[in-house]
C-alpha cells in the first residue's frame, strides 16, 4: 500500500515525496464535521448517441471545509467537499466517511501508478473562438467537438448523446422589468429560467434567505405573506428552493439579489440561474428528451407557479432602504424594515420558452475484467458567460485525466478491472439537464452498472465551511434519482469564497485573483484527488463501501420516529415493523461484511457477486412506490418528498400539533411504504432468497 500511496500522489505533479492522508473527526448525531486533508510532507514539516452498455460489453474478459490553512505551495492546498464520500463514496449528506476496515482488507491489492502524470505546465485550459457557450449555442457545440477530438486522440471509444430540451431564455425583443412605487426601475439582463411569466403587483416584503424556518418566523409575527413580492438574498439554499418556499406561502413573486454581507461582487453584477425544483428537462419529467418521442404534454411538479427574477444589489439596496413596516427579526440585520403592503412593486417576467439541441460527449477506457461495470467522471461544459470556474476548469481536468489514464493503459501496462466513462455534459446551468436526460434514457442499465459518479464542476474555488450536497449540485441527481453513489468536491486556495458563479464575471482573471495566480496548480491538485478516487475504484477487487454507516443513520431516524409516535396517543400505530426492517438491514449489512472478510479475492466470480450486492444499496433506497415524475428525488434518506424518513418525522410533528394538513391515514400509508423500502433494501443486500431475514 505504501507503493500505491506514493505512486498515486504523482497523478498530476509527479512529485515522489507525498501521499494523501485523511484525518476525520465526526459527530454522528450533530450537524458539523471536521475533515482534514494533509500531505505527508506537510505532516513532516509540522513534526519538524448510443447507450453506454453497447460500448462496454464487448471489451476483454459521493459543510465540509478541509481546514488546513494554506501556504503558498500547491501541496498545501485544502479542499472543500460539497458532498459525501466513503472510500467508495456513500450518499451521506453531511459527512465524509472512509471505511477503515475495508481499506485495510484490500490495501494489498493496490499496485498501480501513473507514469505520465499531468503537471501545471501541461494543463491546457480549453478555449473557444467565442465567449458564449450557453447550452445549445455554437460555442457549446464547438467545445463539445473539441472534447470529442481529444478523446479520439487518446484512443478512446467515443460517442455522443443528443437531446432536444426546452428551457426559458430572456425575451429576444423586450425585457423583464422591476418597478418600485417611487419610480425606481430596473430592466435586468440576468434572469431565472423556468420562472412563471406575466406581470404582478404586490407589497414588498423582505424574507432573508427564504428558508422555511424564516417564513414561519414571519407568520409568528402576524405578517401577511400572501400576494407579496418577496426580496430574498442569495445563499443557504438554491434559487429553486427559495421560490418553492415562497410559493407555498402564496407570495406573488420573488426577487433574488446578492447581499453585501454574503458576497463581494460589484453592486451592478447580474445574476443568472434557474428555479426548477428538480433536475433535467422539466417538460419531460421522468423520461429522456430524445427527438421524435411521442409523449403526452406534461410538466414537472417542480416548475414554479409564481414569478421569479434576479436583481442587482444596487436595485435591492434602493428598495430595501425605503421599506416601512416592522423591524427585522433578530439576526436578520439592523438597518432595514421588513416592508409594508403599501410598498408596492411591479414585477414583469417575459421569458420565452425555447427548444435547444444539446449533445453530451463520452469517452471510455474499458476495463479488463468487469468491463460492464464503470465509474463515471463528468463535468459540465456550458456556462452563462465565460464560466471559467463553473465549467472550463472542470472540463479541462476531465480531458487531462482522460489523457493521463489512457497513457497508463497504452504505455505502462495498467489494466483497470472496471471501465472509466468520461462525460462532458451540456445544459448544466439549467439544472443538470444533460446529465439527467442521460440518466433517464439509460436508467435501468446505469442502476446496476454505474457504481459511482465523480463530479468535476467548479472544482477550483469552493467554500470555507462544511455543507450538505445541495439540490443544484450536479452529483445530486446521480445519488437521489438514479441511486448511484456520488461525490462532489472543491479545492480552494484560501478561506475566502469565490463569488462569481452564475455571473458573466466568472473569468480566468477573477479566478486567478482568487487563487493568487495558482489556478493551474490548484487544478492539478484537484485532478490528482479525483484520479486517486477513480483509479482505486476501478482497480481493487471489491468495491469499498461502509455499509454500516447507513445502519447508524437508519437506527437514529427510527429512534426519533418511535419517540414521536409515543407522544401521539390518538394515532393507533406501532413502529415495530419499522424497527424490524431496520434490524433486517443491520443483519444483512453485517452478513455481507462477514462474507467479504471470508472471500477469496482471486475468485473473480465471487468478487463480482459481492460487488453486485454492494451496488444495490443506494438503488434500493429509492422508493419504488413514488413516481419519478412527481418526486424525482426518491432516496428515502437523502432525497426530498413525503416518502423520506424526515418527512415521516415532520408529519408526526404536524399530527402532534393538530395541524389541519396532517392526515393520520396518509401517514400510515407513508409509514408502510418507507418500511418496505428499507426491508426491500435489506432483502437485496442479503443476496440469495434463502438468506432473507423477513421478521416482519
Amino acid at each position: 500500500m505504501d507503493q500505491a500511496r506514493s505512486t498515486i500522489s504523482k497523478i498530476f505533479n509527479g512529485e515522489p515525496h507525498s501521499y494523501t492522508r485523511f484525518n476525520l473527526t465526526q459527530n454522528m448525531e450533530g450537524d458539523n464535521s471536521h475533515v482534514e486533508m494533509k500531505l505527508s510532507s506537510d505532516i513532516d514539516e509540522e513534526a519538524g448517441g448510443n447507450g453506454v452498455g453497447g460500448h462496454l460489453n464487448h471489451a476483454a474478459s459521493s459543510k465540509p471545509y478541509i481546514s488546513q490553512k494554506l501556504g503558498r505551495t500547491p501541496k498545501n492546498l485544502c479542499f472543500t467537499a460539497a458532498a459525501v464520500f466513503l472510500i467508495f463514496i456513500i450518499g451521506r449528506r453531511e459527512k465524509l466517511v472512509f471505511s477503515e476496515t475495508v481499506t485495510k482488507r484490500f490495501s494489498s491489492s493496490s499496485n498501480w501508478s501513473l507514469k505520465t502524470p499531468p503537471s501545471p505546465r501541461k494543463i491546457c485550459f480549453l478555449t473557444r473562438s467565442c465567449n458564449d457557450h450557453r447550452a445549445g449555442s455554437p460555442g457549446d457545440e464547438e467545445l463539445g467537438n473539441k472534447v470529442m477530438d481529444y478523446f479520439n486522440l487518446f484512443g478512446m471509444t467515443t460517442w455522443t448523446d443528443e437531446h432536444f430540451i426546452k428551457v426559458h431564455d430572456p425575451p429576444a425583443s423586450g425585457f423583464n422589468r422591476i418597478l418600485f412605487k417611487d419610480g425606481t426601475e430596473e430592466r435586468p439582463k440576468g434572469f431565472l429560467s423556468y420562472s412563471a411569466t406575466g406581470s404582478v403587483t404586490g407589497g414588498a416584503l423582505y424574507a432573508h434567505y427564504g428558508q422555511e424556518s424564516e417564513f414561519r418566523l414571519l407568520l409568528d409575527k402576524n405578517i401577511n405573506i400572501s400576494g407579496r413580492v418577496l426580496l430574498i438574498r442569495t445563499g443557504k439554499i438554491s434559487f429553486a428552493e427559495k421560490v418553492a418556499n415562497a410559493a407555498k406561502m402564496n407570495a406573488s413573486a420573488v426577487l433574488i439579489y446578492p447581499d453585501s454581507a454574503d458576497t463581494s461582487i460589484d453592486e451592478n453584477t447580474e445574476l443568472y440561474g434557474h428555479v426548477h425544483l428538480g433536475t433535467g428537462d422539466p417538460y419531460t419529467p421522468g423520461f429522456p428528451s430524445f427527438n421524435h418521442t411521442q409523449f403526452p404534454p406534461v410538466q414537472s411538479s417542480g416548475l414554479p407557479s409564481i414569478l421569479a427574477q434576479t436583481i442587482t444589489r444596487a436595485m435591492a439596496t434602493k428598495i430595501l432602504g425605503k421599506l416601512g413596516g416592522q423591524n427585522l427579526p433578530q439576526g436578520w440585520g439592523a438597518s432595514k424594515k421588513l416592508g409594508d403592503e403599501g410598498d408596492s412593486i411591479i414585477v414583469q417576467v417575459n421569458n420565452v420558452l425555447a427548444e435547444k439541441k444539446i449533445h453530451n460527449v463520452f469517452g471510455v477506457i474499458k476495463g479488463f475484467v468487469d468491463s460492464d461495470r464503470y465509474v463515471v467522471i463528468g463535468a459540465q461544459r456550458d456556462a452563462w458567460g465565460p464560466g471559467f470556474a463553473a465549467s472550463t476548469v472542470g472540463t479541462s481536468v476531465l480531458v487531462e485525466l482522460a489523457r493521463s489514464i489512457s497513457d497508463m493503459v497504452k504505455n505502462d501496462g495498467f489494466k483497470p478491472r472496471r471501465s472509466i466513462v468520461f462525460a462532458s455534459w451540456s445544459a448544466g446551468e439549467y439544472g443538470s439537464v444533460g446529465a439527467t436526460e442521460w440518466q433517464e434514457g439509460y436508467l435501468s442499465s446505469l442502476s446496476m452498472k454505474a457504481f459511482s459518479y465523480i463530479n468535476l464542476d467548479g472544482i477550483v474555488a469552493g467554500k470555507g465551511y462544511m455543507e450538505p450536497m445541495k439540490l443544484d449540485d450536479a452529483a445530486y441527481p446521480f445519488l437521489v434519482f438514479s441511486g448511484i453513489p456520488s461525490v462532489s468536491f472543491r479545492f480552494t486556495y484560501s478561506n475566502s469564497d469565490y463569488h462569481y458563479f452564475r455571473t458573466i464575471q466568472d473569468t480566468r482573471q477573477k479566478l486567478n485573483a482568487a487563487t493568487s495566480n495558482q489556478v493551474a496548480e490548484v487544478a492539478v491538485t484537484a485532478g490528482r484527488f479525483a484520479g486517486h478516487i477513480a483509479l482505486r475504484q476501478v482497480h481493487d477487487h471489491l468495491l469499498q463501501m461502509d455499509l454500516m454507516r447507513y445502519n447508524k443513520i437508519i437506527r437514529t431516524q427510527v429512534a426519533k420516529i418511535n419517540g414521536k409516535v409515543k407522544e401521539i396517543k390518538r394515532v393507533a400505530l406501532t413502529v415495530q415493523w419499522l424497527i424490524s426492517a431496520s434490524g433486517s438491514y443491520s443483519r444483512a449489512a453485517r452478513s455481507l461484511e462477514s462474507d467479504i472478510q471470508n472471500s477469496d479475492l482471486e475468485d473473480i466470480q465471487m468478487c463480482r457477486l459481492i460487488n453486485d450486492r454492494i451496488m444495490t444499496v443506494e438503488k434500493n433506497f429509492l422508493s419504488p412506490y413514488i413516481s419519478p415524475r412527481e418526486s424525482p428525488f426518491r432516496h428515502i434518506l437523502l432525497g426530498s418528498g413525503p416518502h423520506t424518513l424526515k418527512a415521516l418525522a415532520d408529519h408526526l410533528d404536524a399530527l402532534k400539533t393538530d395541524d389541519p394538513e396532517a392526515d393520520a391515514d396518509l401517514f400510515r400509508s407513508q409509514f408502510a411504504m418507507t418500511t418496505w423500502t428499507i426491508q426491500g433494501c435489506a432483502n437485496s443486500l442479503a443476496g440469495n432468497i434463502w438468506s432473507l431475514d423477513n421478521e416482519i
